[in-house]
This record gives C-alpha cells, structure tokens and sequence, in this order.
C-alpha cells in the first residue's frame, strides 16, 4: 500500500497556519469598516467597496496567474512567501490614510497578491499528498474557512482597538506567514514539471472536458458559498427582528461560518473513502436543502433554525477542495497550477455576482426570509456536472479510481 513521505503532516500544518495568517489581511478592512467610515467620511457604498476590491484583486491576479503560469514556472515556496509580502505590504498602506482612492487600490493589491498565496498551496500539498490528498486539500480550505470566521470575533476585538492596531496586528501576521512559505516549507517529493509560460494554455484548460465539469462544479459551488457566508448575518439579524425569534445573531454567524473547519476535513476524509464525486454531490445536496428551507423557520422554532444554519455551514464548503484535488488529477500535469488559479479565478468571480444579488432579491421580496433561495440553482447545477464527471472514462484518475 503506498504511503506519504516522512513529513507530510508537519509540511501540512505549517502550510495550513501560513495560510490562515496570510488569510487576515483579505477581511482586515471589513473588521475595522465602521472606524475607519468615521475617521475617513466613508459612505456605507464606499466602506463596502473596500471589501469588493480584494475580491475583484484575487479574480485577476488569478486569471493573471493562470495565463502567465507563474505557479507553473517559479518555485512554489518562493512564489508564496513573495506574495504574502505583498499583501502585507499594501495592507499596512492603510496606516498611511492615502484617501480613499488609493486604499481601494491597495484593497485591490492585496486581493491580487493572495491569489499567488492560496491556489499555489493548493498545489504544493499535492506534492506531499497522493492518497491522502482529498483530506490534505480539505484542511487547507478548512484554514481558510477559519481564517473566514474570525473577522466576527475580530469585530468584537476591534470595538476595544483603534482600527490602526487591528490593520497593524493583520500586517505582521500576513508577514510571519510569508516567512513561514519561505523559512520552514519546501516542495514534497511529489513535485510537478517546472512549465514553459504558453497563452494557448488556457485552451487547453477549455477543452479538457473532465477538468471543465469538475470546474462547472466549482462554479455551482461557489454560486452559494461565499453569498451565503457574506450574508447570514444580516440574515440571521432580520429573522431576530422581523421573525421575532431570540438568538445572538453575530454568534450564530461566526458558528455557521467557523463550522465549515471540521466540514471539510470531513469532505476530504469522505472524499478518500467514497470517491470526490459522491462526496460533492452529496455535500451539495445537502446544502442546497438547506439553503430551500431555511425560510420555512426564519420565525422560528428556534431550534430549527440554529441546526439548519449549522448543517448548512458544515456542508456549504465541505466539498470546496475536491473540486481542487479532481483539478490536480485531471489536468495536464505540466499545468496544475494554471489549472487551480484558473478555476478559482472563475469561481471568485462568480461569487461577486451572488454577493451583488442576494440582497438585491432580499430587497425586491420586502424580506430577507426566502431571499436565499436565488443559491438553490448553484448546487443543482454542480450536482449534475460531478454525476455527469463519475460516468466519464477519465474519472478513474480521480482518488486513485475511487471517483
């Protein structure tokens, strides 16, 4: 029976912290947004803006990524530890006050440098995991989906802090893990051919059949994910006040969110004993029930409600690196990198367009109680791509031919 190197565990977590301390800078503004709305003049249009930036950053600096194969081409552990300087780098700008402007492009800078940090780990713990990689690649997107979670508890904190202490504190972090990326990680024995940059690429990553239905659900994914994160609290907090039920709604969030840590551990183990296809299908199922029905106990029983919202938050993003190790299997081997920035480029994407819309449609039904069901398609859609993924000839690459 093949077993990982000597290591790999170490590697793993070392890999896992860096990421959840590079991971603070993304939501470091969104934390301090009310102080820095009072010493700044920001509207709330403008204040939201800067959490918009480092989402459309990452979706180009991935795309860039992807066409100019930088995780294709630059040592892995090098690329990484640059990135995260970057991001450190343009988030400690904030303490310069340079208007809001420049901050929005900042925001953008810092978005853009973490598409060279996350994607590229995805890939680096390919070359340490080959049987476990379903489970190894579902606790990096657990660090991840932490490191989503603390800005509620960081909010709690910041009410004490000047928001400056929270920008700083976010900025040595985001350093420390790049020295993390270079000091203490080096590329498993698993290693990926170094690429030869090629625009064409991109087409090939298009005609890749096996690789597009794994991406197309990705995108259903994706579609729910990140609408929903950003939006259980003010959903949570209308069902306090419209539907009448008694909970702390921004407990509630962190839980819903912070659940999503053992959810995709549990992903990456099922995914290794049942096959990636079975394991997203079923997550998404699940999820997309809960995303139908929640509304039903948005005046309660209160019970109800709480469990729905923490099935939802276990499942919503157990499947989420699956999706990224069928990638890592599927596609030209030369190009694993390209591959993973290309579809989390996409996949981020997409999620501007739900974060735009949930409370568009929340505002158009005069309540926020079913406004969730606009995420009910995303899964539907990723369902029927990773079935459609199982019965293809090529899946038998997929977890050592366990689909």
């Amino acid at each position: 029976m093949q077993t990982e190197p000597r290591g790999h565990w170490r590697m793993l977590a070392i890999a896992g912290v860096a990421v959840v301390l590079s991971m603070t800078t993304w939501f470091s503004a969104t934390a301090v947004a009310p102080g820095l709305s009072r010493d700044w003049g920001l509207s709330l249009e403008q204040a939201g803006w800067l959490t918009s930036a480092v989402q459309l950053g990452f979706v180009v600096g991935a795309l860039s990524s992807s066409l100019l194969a930088l995780s294709d081409t630059i040592p892995l552990t090098r690329l990484m530890a640059a990135a995260a300087l970057v991001a450190a780098l343009a988030n400690a700008a904030l303490l310069l006050e340079p208007g809001f402007t420049a901050s929005l492009a900042a925001r953008f800078l810092t978005g853009a440098a973490l598409a060279s940090v996350y994607p590229p780990a995805m890939k680096f713990i390919a070359t340490w995991f080959r049987r476990g990689r379903g489970i190894a690649m579902g606790a990096m997107v657990g660090a991840l989906t932490f490191g989503s979670a603390l800005p509620h508890l960081i909010r709690a904190i910041g009410q004490s802090l000047p928001w400056q202490g929270v920008v700083l504190s976010t900025s040595l972090l985001c350093l420390l893990s790049a020295l993390l990326f270079q000091v203490l990680l080096r590329e498993g024995p698993y290693p990926f051919a170094r690429a030869k940059v090629d625009p064409r690429q991109i087409g090939l990553i298009l005609r890749n059949r096996p690789v597009m239905l794994a991406n197309l659900g990705y995108f259903g994914h994706m579609w729910e994910l990140y609408a929903m994160w950003g939006w259980f609290l003010a959903y949570a907090s209308a069902a306090v006040s419209q539907g009448g039920i008694s909970l702390n709604a921004s407990v509630l969030a962190f839980a819903v969110v912070a659940m999503g840590a053992p959810g995709c551990l549990l992903g990456g183990v099922l995914s290794d004993r049942i096959g990636r296809c079975h394991t997203t299908a079923l997550m998404m199922a699940i999820s997309g029930a809960c995303a139908l029905s929640i509304g039903l106990f948005f005046d309660g029983p209160v019970g109800l409600f709480a469990v729905i919202a923490l099935v939802w938050g276990l499942t919503v993003v157990a499947d989420s690196a699956q999706f990224s190790a069928a990638v890592s299997e599927l596609s030209d081997q030369d190009y694993v990198g390209s591959s993973l920035a290309f579809q989390m480029g996409i996949g981020f994407a997409i999620t501007i367009a739900t974060i735009w819309l949930t409370p568009v449609v929340a505002d158009w039904l005069g309540s926020w109680r079913w406004s969730f069901l606009i995420l009910a398609p995303g899964p539907i859609v990723g369902i029927v791509a990773m079935l459609l993924l199982r019965a293809d000839p090529a899946s038998v690459k997929i977890a050592g031919g366990l689909r």
